[in-house]
């Protein structure tokens, strides 16, 4: 097992789930949830920035796939989020990770902690993310090698002085 600390990333389309891990890799711990602003990309400057905070040695973005094992539109988007992020946290890798049901079953345990609906709304993207980092770290545990696929850097336009694009 790597020593480092990593960040679990839960991609959707309105809110971004945040974990992280001790420096040991054993147990992933909530961090945050960010709002997705994909006009501005603030979202991905405060991830990048977690990043940078928490002197992560990995980012771990959830894939979420069908049962079948296919790829829809929701994994199109995270492919292309963890790009993006590649690019903003290099030389820091990203690999992308299987998160079939990740979120069913972080609303099950928030449901099954007493958790109430309305209040799951706000966790439940961390609980997510947990949930990705936790088997990412297990699954290395078991293997011995890093998880899931590693991710290239996406093309990402550099902001201009004034924070344009």
């Amino acid at each position: 097992m790597r020593d480092g600390t990593r960040i679990g990333v839960d991609v959707g389309s309105v809110r971004v789930g945040v974990a992280s891990c001790d420096p040991g890799g054993l147990l992933a711990t909530p961090l945050t949830t960010l709002d997705r602003d994909e006009a501005g990309e603030t979202d991905l400057d405060r991830l990048a920035a977690l990043v940078l905070e928490t002197a992560a040695v990995e980012v771990v973005v959830g894939l979420p796939r069908s049962l079948d094992g296919s790829e829809g539109p929701a994994a199109a988007g995270a492919r292309r989020y963890a790009a993006r992020v590649a690019a903003r946290v290099a030389p820091v890798p990203v690999r992308l990770l299987d998160e079939r049901l990740t979120t069913v079953d972080a609303h099950r345990f928030l449901r099954d902690s007493g958790v109430p609906g309305r209040r799951q709304r706000a966790v439940v993207d961390q609980a997510a993310a947990v949930l990705i980092l936790q088997n990412a770290l297990d699954a290395e545990r078991a293997t011995g090698r890093p998880p899931g696929a590693s991710v290239r850097p996406g093309r990402h336009k550099a902001r201009t002085k004034d924070g344009r694009r």
